[in-house]
C-alpha cells in the first residue's frame, strides 16, 4: 500500500510497512553539482506530479570503509547527483503534533549515509515518533576549507537546510515542527554539538542527542587551510572551487584518502596541527561566522542553553579502532607513555589510575581505556559540565554491554549502541559487530528511553549535576551510577 503527501516542492509517494509509512529519498536541496559544486545548499527544484519516494536516494560522494572496518559497518552506496535528500518514517501522515527525531549519521565526516540499515525508523514510528534521516556532503565536498570568502562548513549548512525543510514540511507527515530533536552518533554527534553552538541553527530544534561525540572536534582555520593546500598540491591544481570541481571524482576521493592515511601514519604536529590528536582530517572549521568558535566554548558561554541534551559514550569506544586490525597487540609500554605525553597527561599518574581499574590489562588494553576517555568520554563530560545551571536539562548515559565478537576483545566499542537505540538488532549487516544473540531486552530499554526523551525531554533518570554526576548505565547490569571512574575523570582536569 502507498500513500501520498504534499511538500513545499511537490507531492511524494511513500510505502506503508507495518506500523510505519516510509518516504525515502526526498530532496531537501538542489543537487550540489555543476554550478552548485562547493556552494551553499540551494533550494530543491519543484516538480510536477507525484514523486516516487519508495527507495533510498543517492548517497554523498564517499570512499568505501577500509578493511577490516568494511566488515563491521554497513555502508550502502546509491549512485546519482541528487545527494541532498532525506527519509521520513511516520506512524500516520494524517496525525498531528507528533514528536520528531532528525538523525545525523556518523562516519568521520567522510563516510556514512541516512540509508544505513540500522537507522531504519520503523520502531520509532511504531512508538509515536516521526523519524528523519538525512544525507549531507562529506569529505572534500562538505568540509574542505576554501579561504576565498565563499561558503564554508558546507556539510553543516546542508544539515541546517535539512532542518529548515523539516520546519516547513514535517507537519504534512504528522510531526510537530516545534517538537524537533536532533540526534547523531560519532561525527553525527559532533555535528549535533556544532549545530547547538551555531547562530544559524538556533530555533530549529528543542532537544539534542549526542552519542559518542561532543564539542571539542573542530579545526582551526590555519590547520584547515593547510589541509586544503596539501590536497591541491597532491592533485597539482590551484586551490580554487573551480579547479577542484574539474578534477575527476575518483581522483579527488583518492587524494582525500591519501591525506587521511598520511595523517594517521605520520602524525607530525608541525604538518597536521590538532589533527595529530583529533585523528580526523575533515571536520567542521571554526570560521568565526557560521561556526564562531569551538562548539564547547560557545556552549559554555550559553549557546543552546535552553535545549535539553542527552549525551553519552560507550565503555570501550577505542577498541573499535585498535582490535579488528590487530594494533592493540602492537602497543608497548613506551608507546602508551608517548601517547599520554601527546595528550598532555602525566604518564605515571595516568598509568596508575588506569591500572587500578584494569590491573591485568596489557598496554594495548590500557590504550583503549585512555583513548576512549580522551577522544569520547571526557569531551562528553565537559559538554555536560559546560551546561551546569542551564535551563535546558542534561542527561548522561554510558553503554556498557560488551559484544562477544572477536573473542570479546571489542567490549562495548564504538558504533555498537545505535542499533539498540533504533531497535534494529535484526537489520542487515549488523551481526559481525554484535554477534547473533544481542540482547533484545537491552534494545527495548534504550529505545524506550530515547523515545521518552524525544517525546518529553526526560529519558527516565536524574539530570546531570556537578554534585552527584549521575550516569545511566545500559548493559548487562543497568542503572544509575554516580560519577563512574571518578579518579580517571579527574585526571584530565585542566588537560582535556
Amino acid at each position: 500500500m502507498q500513500l501520498e503527501v504534499t511538500t513545499t516542492s511537490g507531492a511524494v509517494r511513500g510505502t506503508v510497512s507495518g506500523p510505519a509509512v516510509a518516504f525515502k529519498g526526498i530532496p531537501y536541496a538542489a543537487p550540489p553539482f555543476g554550478g552548485l559544486r562547493f556552494a551553499a545548499p540551494a533550494p530543491a527544484p519543484a516538480w510536477d506530479g507525484v514523486r516516487d519516494c519508495t527507495e533510498y536516494g543517492p548517497t554523498a560522494l564517499k570512499p568505501p570503509y577500509p578493511a577490516p572496518f568494511d566488515q563491521l559497518l554497513a555502508e550502502p552506496v546509491v549512485p546519482g547527483e541528487d545527494v541532498l535528500n532525506l527519509n521520513v518514517w511516520t506512524p500516520d501522515p494524517a496525525a498531528a503534533g507528533l514528536p520528531v527525531l532528525v538523525w545525523i549519521h556518523g562516519g568521520s565526516f567522510v563516510y556514512g549515509s541516512g540509508a544505513v540499515p540500522q537507522y531504519d525508523g520503523t520502531a520509532f514510528a511504531r512508538d509515536g515518533v516521526v523519524l528523519v534521516t538525512i544525507n549531507y556532503r562529506l569529505g572534500v565536498d562538505g568540509f574542505l576549507h576554501f579561504d576565498d570568502g565563499g561558503p564554508v562548513n558546507r556539510g553543516l549548512l546542508d544539515q541546517i537546510a535539512a532542518l529548515e525543510w523539516v520546519r516547513d514540511n514535517i507537519a504534512a507527515f504528522g510531526g510537530d515542527p516545534d517538537r524537533v530533536t536532533i540526534g547523531g552518533e560519532s561525527a553525527g554527534a559532533m555535528s549535533v554539538t556544532s549545530l547547538l553552538s551555531m547562530p544559524r541553527a538556533a530555533g530549529l530544534f528543542r532537544a539534542a542527542i549526542a552519542q559518542s561525540g561532543a564539542g571539542q572536534h573542530a579545526l582551526s582555520p590555519g590547520t584547515a587551510r593547510r589541509v586544503a593546500g596539501y590536497l591541491a598540491e597532491r592533485l597539482e591544481v590551484p586551490l580554487t572551487r573551480e579547479a577542484l570541481a574539474a578534477v575527476p571524482i575518483p581522483d579527488l576521493v583518492a587524494a582525500q584518502q591519501s591525506l587521511i592515511r598520511e595523517a594517521a601514519t605520520a602524525p607530525d604536529p608541525s604538518r597536521w596541527g590538532e589533527i595529530t590528536v583529533n585523528a580526523m582530517v575533515f571536520e567542521p572549521v571554526i570560521d568565526g561566522d557560521e561556526l564562531p568558535s569551538l562548539p564547547l566554548t560557545a556552549i559554555a558561554a550559553g549557546a543552546g542553553s535552553g535545549v535539553d541534551l542527552l549525551v553519552g559514550t560507550n565503555t570501550d569506544e577505542q577498541a573499535f579502532f585498535l582490535v579488528p586490525n590487530g594494533l592493540v597487540d602492537l602497543v608497548t609500554e613506551e608507546l602508551l607513555r608517548l601517547v599520554l605525553a601527546g595528550y598532555g597527561a602525566p604518564a605515571d599518574a595516568a598509568l596508575a589510575a588506569y591500572r587500578a581499574d584494569f590491573p591485568a590489562g596489557t598496554p594495548g588494553d590500557l590504550l583503549i581505556k585512555v583513548g576512549t576517555d580522551w577522544f569520547f568520554r571526557i569531551p562528553a563530560v565537559r559538554l555536560a559540565e559546560a551546561r551546569a545551571g542551564a535551563p535546558g536539562r542534561t542527561f548522561m548515559y554510558e553503554f556498557t554491554w560488551p559484544t562477544p565478537q572477536l573473542g570479546g576483545r571489542l567490549g562495548a566499542c564504538h558504533a555498537l549502541e545505535y542499533a539498540f537505540v533504533f531497535d534494529t538488532l535484526g537489520s542487515a549487516g549488523l551481526e559481525p559487530l554484535t554477534g547473533p544473540s544481542a540482547p533484545q531486552e537491552l534494545a527495548d530499554a534504550m529505545h524506550a528511553a530515547w523515545v521518552a526523551f524525544v517525546g518529553g525531554g526526560d529519558p527516565g533518570w536524574p539530570a546531570y549535576d556537578l554534585g552527584t554526576r549521575p550516569v545511566q548505565a545500559f548493559g548487562e547490569i543497568s542503572g544509575v551510577v554516580p560519577d563512574p571512574r571518578a579518579e580517571q575523570r579527574a585526571l584530565w582536569d585542566g588537560i582535556r
